[in-house]
């Protein structure tokens, strides 16, 4: 089993925390009807609970232009530490216009409540065409990543951030768990190794496969699903979520596993997003992070394989944190099992793959998936979640 000698140190070497003291926080509520408002969309939000818990260390606020261009251009920060996806906060230029660099600046979550502060130090414009083709390999809008981007305003402001509190997640208040939290649990337990595992869809056998593979050779297994901002068609968190807790109770050791929520919006950035995520766990604490096929991929933009390959453009050890990198698992008809090409001695036609697609067809027509794809309690309730939500979708004189 792999040992470590202490835990590991969070990225830039010191965990974040931007959250308010309360005299701190009363008097940013005094000056709250006063300081000019920006309004955060659901992605920046995410950005602005993580860069405060630590979960983007070394992070302190939202990026300067000269961070920005580095990140977008060399994968790094200006001081040369390693960083994937810039963390920016975008608005509208009739916005930008009126805020004065050095003041204060209110931000107001969606629904309109005050939820931050911004020390605004900078803003900036930036070329959208060259942060998509950078970032997301692409220029095309039917990119979900790149759409954002396109959509999003011209301009963005910089400066560290502070949070006026830290509110209990609306749904799933019993996983949140924050960096510093999650490094405490890991000590508790006695783990001085933990695999981190990335999804933002619904556990099935490959999944649980590579997660016992890793976990074989580590302390623990840190299940860190991602729940925040995602495209319109993929599985709803409370779902996701739901599925992972039927597979603890069934088919997990339960006392070398902790499940718990990565607030992050998904960029789909695909290969620099496998860099983004095994940061942000290392943050969470972290030794070694599952980097399968297609990491943080959508549609055929990315290699099978890019997400590893990109680990190999920063020097041993540059990261902190150790990938596994794992190939495309099947179950295989010859051994009765799950597998990978490295491991069976099947012919491709004793393999049995299913799409992402293919299955949320399967899903919304309320006909479980196959064993050899998800276990058979996961697989009744996907259809029936999913089976409702299609139903719900179509109106009653059409339903049979």
């Amino acid at each position: 089993m792999v040992r470590s000698s202490k835990a590991i140190a969070p990225h830039g070497g010191h965990l974040v925390n931007r959250l308010v003291s309360e005299a701190q926080r009363q008097e940013f509520l005094s000056k709250a009807e006063f300081l000019p408002r920006v309004q955060l969309t659901e992605r920046s939000l995410s950005d602005l609970e993580l860069i405060a818990i630590g979960g983007f260390s070394p992070l302190t606020g939202f990026m300067n232009q000269e961070d920005y261009e580095s990140v977008v251009m060399n994968m790094r920060l200006a001081n040369g530490l390693p960083w994937a996806i810039p963390i920016t906060l975008p608005v509208d230029e009739a916005i930008a216009a009126p805020l004065q660099i050095g003041s204060l600046v209110r931000l107001d979550d969606p629904n309109g409540l005050f939820i931050g502060v911004l020390e605004l130090s900078q803003k900036y414009t930036y070329d959208k065409l060259k942060e998509a083709l950078h970032v997301y390999r692409t220029n095309e809008d039917r990119h979900p990543g790149v759409k954002v981007v396109y959509t999003q305003g011209n301009t963005y402001l910089a400066g560290d951030i502070w949070l006026l509190e830290r509110r209990p997640h609306p749904n799933f208040p019993t996983y949140q768990i924050d960096p510093a939290e999650s490094r405490e649990l890991f000590a508790e337990k006695g783990w001085r190794t933990i695999v981190g595992f990335q999804t933002r869809n619904p556990i099935h056998r490959a999944h649980e496969y590579i997660q016992k593979c890793a976990l074989e050779i580590v302390d623990g297994l840190f299940l860190h699903p991602l729940v925040g901002a995602t495209k319109s068609d993929d599985v709803p968190a409370d779902v996701r979520m739901r599925c992972y807790e039927i597979m603890l109770e069934h088919y997990y050791p339960q006392d070398r596993v902790i499940l718990a929520i990565n607030p992050a919006a998904m960029r789909y950035a695909g290969p620099r997003e496998a860099i983004f995520h095994a940061i942000l766990r290392k943050n969470y604490g972290c030794t070694h992070f599952i980097v399968g096929r297609d990491h943080a991929g959508v549609g055929d933009y990315y290699g099978t394989y890019d997400a590893q390959y990109i680990f190999d453009e920063f020097e041993p050890g540059e990261l902190g944190i150790t990938p596994l990198m794992f190939e495309h698992a099947f179950y295989c008809t010859r051994t009765k099992g799950m597998a990978t090409t490295k491991t069976s001695p099947s012919l491709p036609e004793e393999r049995i793959h299913l799409s992402g697609t293919k299955v949320r067809e399967m899903l919304r027509r309320g006909e479980c998936p196959p064993p050899e794809f998800s276990r058979p309690e996961v697989a009744a309730e996907l259809a029936k979640v999913m089976h409702q939500m299609a139903m719900a979708e179509v109106p009653a004189e059409f339903q049979i």
